[in-house]
């Protein structure tokens, strides 16, 4: 090959060099450009979002950070105390007077009980016109016997302070004298029997304690009983209509509050001043103190 034809070459492929290295830098210098522009078009769209942004200035967050951490702190230790307590929990010593006065109590239910059942004609005379009661637990569990207790499992006065609408027809009025040192109840009005199902009533879903909310949940519940609304409920109950059984089945037990000045005797029945048994007419004031 010829000295000029080299030359010649070298030369081409020189050029063809310098417009590749140039037409590459040209290439990353419209694509930084072209970065660049979206950027800026971005700012520009989003600059009003992005100061309308809640601004948190440091010091609160280390603030709160703070606060949880001092909260965490707290439940830890809250919890290693429960488990120190638990560890050394001991038996609770019962003094022999306590097993003394609930013996006592025992042999008295069943002296009342025997009592009962010479007389139980003579006893609980209701008028004709009365179907329905308010029956309300009072006493707890000390020295109760099982009888009494199997009564208030069905009542399904489990507490104290709970009440359940009772039918009262012979079976209802022997249970009534069997549990009446543990209970006080006594003839609702048709106000009380509203107040307590508009304010304090609850309703049983699958053995669960549920808010009576509209309606419409009502009427799924027991439209088959042409229940269909709170009015329907109320009038049910108060009336002992034909579907009183699932209407009270279907209301959970009553949760009440202790009355203002509570209760001061509660060894002796209503009859003799005292506050267990049947109040009659009287139930109604004493509702209005628990609701």
């Amino acid at each position: 090959m010829m000295e000029g034809e080299q030359r010649y070459y070298i030369c081409a492929l020189k050029d063809l060099t310098w417009s590749m290295n140039y037409s590459f830098n040209l290439w990353k210098l419209l694509r930084s450009l072209f970065s660049c522009y979206c950027c800026c078009r971005y700012w520009i769209l989003f600059s009003d979002s992005l100061s309308a942004l809640p601004h948190v200035s440091e010091t609160v967050l280390k603030r709160r950070k703070t606060l949880r951490q001092v909260k965490e702190a707290r439940v830890k230790a809250r919890n290693a105390q429960k488990q120190v307590r638990a560890g050394s929990k001991k038996e609770k010593f019962k003094y022999p007077e306590s097993f003394v006065r609930e013996q006592r109590h025992k042999e008295k239910d069943e002296i009342r009980m025997r009592r009962n059942k010479k007389r139980a004609n003579k006893m609980y005379q209701v008028p004709a016109e009365q179907k329905l009661a308010f029956v309300i637990r009072i006493r707890g569990a000390a020295g109760m016997d099982q009888t009494v207790r199997q009564v208030l499992q069905h009542l399904r006065l489990h507490k104290n302070y709970t009440g359940v609408f009772v039918f009262l027809n012979k079976a209802a009025l022997d249970m009534l004298r069997i549990a009446e040192p543990y209970i006080t109840w006594g003839y609702p009005d048709l106000k009380v029997t509203r107040d307590l199902i508009m304010k304090r009533g609850h309703a049983v879903v699958d053995d669960r304690r549920t808010t009576l909310s509209d309606n419409a949940f009502i009427e799924a519940q027991l439209g088959e009983s042409g229940i269909i609304c709170m009015e329907d409920l109320i009038h049910e109950v108060f009336t002992v209509g034909r579907s009183f059984r699932k209407a009270s089945q279907f209301l959970w037990p009553f949760k009440l509050t202790a009355p203002k000045d509570g209760f001061r005797r509660l060894t002796k029945p209503f009859r003799e001043k005292g506050d267990t048994g049947n109040r009659k007419e009287a139930i109604n004031a004493l509702l209005s103190q628990m609701i």
